[in-house]
């Protein structure tokens, strides 16, 4: 893909514009997350109650901890171990950082790394991060490809880059936020697999 369109996608992403990004998982709307308009624009064109969160995806972990500096420590030993992967881990957000992404629970936020193809991970090395919801209507199917988005959500996009085929299964959601570890939704990863891998996490601090 050439470079121009991933020029236009860093474009419109620091002008407050909604893009559609391939991630690891399904394709994404995207825009910058540091502001509340474009998130809201976001949520209106997916048809999302602004009551339900919205993930912060970091181009890699560095990058999370400076964007939510609370999660170093304990839950960085959590996130280093399964982080870049297909989950999406909700922390503890005691700052309320963010608060047009937590929806109706701003205590919390909801994080990911994604091992991301081409172009996006171009895309995330210039913008660092992205507010990103699945690119489809609020209980649509995930979009694997491009066709799979409705035309009105394609159209309104600033840029849509296409990866092609992606494998449609959405990321797996993990509570980490209370006393103990929880799947919120089993995704790409089993919910055996990744409360082990939690439960590894923390019993070797």
């Amino acid at each position: 893909m050439s470079s121009t369109v991933v020029d236009a996608a860093v474009a419109a992403i620091q002008a407050g514009q909604i893009v559609v990004l391939p991630t690891d998982t399904v394709y994404g709307l995207c825009t910058g997350p540091y502001r509340e308009a474009p998130a809201r624009r976001m949520y209106r064109l997916k048809g999302r109650d602004e009551a339900t969160p919205t993930a912060l995806i970091c181009g890699d972990l560095e990058m999370l901890f400076e964007c939510v500096p609370e999660l170093r420590g304990k839950a960085g030993r959590v996130a280093r171990a399964l982080l870049p992967g297909p989950y999406t881990l909700v922390f503890a957000n005691p700052a309320r950082r963010y608060r047009w992404l937590t929806g109706s629970s701003p205590d919390t936020i909801g994080v990911r790394v994604p091992e991301l193809p081409e172009p996006t991970r171009s895309v995330l090395e210039r913008v660092a991060a992205v507010a990103a919801t699945s690119a489809n209507r609020s209980g649509g199917p995930d979009p694997r490809r491009v066709e799979d988005i409705p035309a009105e959500i394609r159209e309104a996009c600033e840029v849509v880059l296409d990866a092609g085929e992606l494998p449609g299964i959405p990321s797996t959601v993990l509570d980490l936020s209370g006393p103990a570890p929880k799947v919120v939704r089993e995704g790409a990863v089993s919910a055996a697999e990744a409360l082990a891998r939690v439960e590894q996490a923390l019993s070797s601090a």
